[in-house]
């Protein structure tokens, strides 16, 4: 396996402590007035998804993890896991709540996700930079409403982003996943 040292580390790289795969949040270099120079680090677990602070010094070495990624799809929620399809070997995978996490909100049945993998477990759910869902639930427009104002609307997957008024219940949009945002309306 490839180990990294204290200069490869920076923000978005993964990394392996103890047999446990870690994705890095923060990063800081820190260069004090005396001694040598640092690198301070937040680093979030795949496992359980806790935040831990870690500081590595000159010599420090991690490991890199042995992770694969591969695109899967969404099937279904049966109550205990997520239910996901490999498209290619039709092998189904069932990944926790808590291991999706607050992806959860952007997912419809069908949709296809990025899983990543640990050693032969799924450990992550990652869905695309942007989705086109459907509007179920909007509270209707009135007169004067069109000064720039936004209101709330419920999509398809549960989730609830801030809309423009001119914006109508059943139209489909585009959305941020990353932000959480209305990006635009999608012609159909």
């Amino acid at each position: 396996m490839a180990s990294y040292s204290m200069g490869d580390l920076k923000k978005g790289l993964k990394i392996e402590l103890n047999g446990v795969p870690y994705k890095i949040t923060e990063y800081q270099h820190v260069k004090p007035g005396k001694g040598a120079a640092f690198v301070r680090v937040k680093i979030k677990s795949y496992f359980n998804g806790k935040v831990i602070e870690k500081t590595f010094h000159a010599g420090d070495k991690c490991e890199q993890p042995n992770l694969v990624q591969k695109q899967m799809q969404y099937l279904y929620d049966d109550g205990e896991l997520l239910q996901f399809m490999d498209t290619e070997s039709y092998e189904q995978v069932g990944i926790s709540h808590d291991q999706v996490g607050d992806v959860i909100k952007w997912m419809i049945d069908g949709m296809m996700v990025d899983i990543l993998f640990h050693n032969g477990q799924a450990i992550d759910v990652e869905v695309p930079g942007t989705v086109e869902l459907k509007i179920v639930e909007t509270p209707p427009n009135f007169k004067g409403d069109s000064q720039g104002g936004k209101k709330p609307a419920t999509l398809e997957s549960g989730a609830v982003v801030q809309i423009p008024f001119h914006v109508l219940e059943g139209e489909v949009i585009r959305v941020d996943t990353v932000k959480g945002e209305y990006l635009e309306r999608v012609s159909k």
